[in-house]
C-alpha cells in the first residue's frame, strides 16, 4: 500500500497513537495516505472508531509480530 507519510508510534501508549495520528492527519491533503506503525494493541479500536468519527478511511490494518500496521485515507 502506498503511503504519503508514515507515523512511527511504537512504543506509545493510549491515547499517544491517536495524538499523534490526529496531529500528521492535518499535515495531510484530502485523499492522501498515512501509515502508522503502533505497539499498543489498543491502537485497532482506537484508530478505527477515530478514522470514521472523523470522515476517514481506514484503508488497511496488518499485524506484523508485535507492530500493527494501519493506513488511514483522508477525508
Amino acid at each position: 500500500m502506498e503511503s504519503t507519510k508514515v507515523l512511527d508510534a511504537k512504543g506509545l501508549a493510549c491515547p499517544m497513537p491517536i495524538v499523534k495520528t490526529k496531529k500528521a492527519m492535518n499535515e495531510l491533503e484530502a485523499g492522501q495516505v498515512l501509515e502508522i506503525h503502533a505497539t499498543d494493541k489498543g491502537a485497532k479500536n482506537d484508530l478505527q472508531a477515530w478514522a470514521k468519527s472523523g470522515g476517514h478511511e481506514l484503508v488497511k490494518h496488518e499485524d506484523e509480530g508485535d507492530v500493527l500496521k494501519f493506513w488511514i485515507k483522508k477525508g
